[in-house]
């Protein structure tokens, strides 16, 4: 009876998990920017819906039930926040029903296949809480990866960003039409960007606050000096021109310098990566080879085994971590 319930609700969440994946690559925009295009009517309705058929489409019941009872909460807001600066677009309801989809799922493919099903006793018990509690935290994983690379994206593109700004001020263009031609010339993450920014402007928004809004998604360095050199600017005056070309030559030293330390330090950083993940391979190695042998740990006396477990994983945790530290230089 329990193998059972424990099959069928392996197939729910797969189930789940192919229809929240399939809503969230299908849902091209998010709330706020669909809101933007109707007043800006940059994106025409197709020919033969409705304004109700698409309001029908922004989620499912469930998800939307979801975002409703988390809407207002910190949970939500750091969500929200998060989402944002990864570019995703996900409700809060999906966000969380993918977490709970996904430890659901390891838990369950901890619990048969590495601790060997109902057979396997407190080994599969504890295979399973470990599965739990790694598949809660693996979308958040991903989205701190989306954000690192997207921020990375951007930081890239800001001198070229810069320089086309300086050029178009220069050329007679207000901060307003540079921003557009940012919008329209530049490719991606930086031009999505400053569309927002500059249809925030158009819907009456002040400019400090749509930069500041751009600086909440983007937590740049290099942005916020940018940002705080237009704010002076607009309030003491001054060459705009001038200031936003030497910010540009440092912004470029910057980055530099910090290409010339990653490629100093790319051997602490990658030895971190491969002493930490040794053990792992090695002993899932072992597992599949000779489990026999592996299962030694979880004999009598089981918090014997258990121990040297969790103080190996702690140990090689800190190694690791010390030595990121260590490529970790600040420009």
């Amino acid at each position: 009876m329990a193998t059972t319930i424990l099959i069928i609700g392996g197939i729910l969440v797969l189930i789940l998990f192919g229809v929240g994946l399939f809503i969230t690559l299908t849902q091209e925009k998010s709330l706020v920017e669909q809101r933007l295009d109707e007043y800006l009517q940059e994106q025409p309705m197709e020919f033969g819906t409705s304004e109700e058929d698409g309001k029908k489409q922004e989620g499912s019941f469930l998800t939307n039930l979801l975002s409703q009872r988390l809407e207002g909460t910190s949970f939500a807001d750091r969500v929200k926040e998060s989402l944002a600066r990864a570019d995703l677009k996900m409700k809060v309801g999906e966000y969380f029903a993918l977490m709970l989809i996904s430890s659901f799922g390891t838990g369950v493919i901890g619990f048969f296949v590495f601790g060997g099903g109902f057979g396997g006793g407190l080994t599969a018990q504890i295979f399973m809480l470990v599965g739990f509690i790694v598949g809660f935290f693996l979308p958040n994983m991903y989205v701190k990866r989306q954000q690192k690379t997207r921020l990375t994206k951007f930081s890239d593109q800001l001198p070229d960003m810069l320089t086309l700004m300086v050029n178009g001020i220069r050329a007679g263009y207000s901060t307003m039409q540079a921003i557009e031609s940012i919008s329209k010339e530049m490719p991606p993450p930086i031009s999505g960007e400053f569309r927002r920014v500059y249809q925030e402007m158009q819907l009456g928004i002040p400019m400090e606050a749509s930069l500041e809004n751009l600086l909440r998604r983007i937590p740049s360095e290099d942005l916020d000096l940018v940002v705080t050199a237009m704010n002076v600017q607009r309030e003491v005056g001054g060459n705009l021109s001038e200031i936003l070309e030497t910010i540009t030559h440092t912004i470029r030293e910057r980055i530099r310098i910090k290409g010339e330390i990653k490629t100093l330090t790319a051997q602490v950083v990658y030895s971190g990566r491969f002493l930490a993940l040794m053990p792992v391979f090695i002993s899932g190695i072992l597992w599949l080879l000779n489990r026999a042998y592996m299962m030694q740990f979880f004999l009598e006396p089981k918090m014997c085994g258990i121990g040297i477990l969790t103080c190996g994983a702690i140990m090689i945790m800190i190694g690791f971590f010390v030595m990121n530290k260590i490529a970790d230089i600040q420009v």
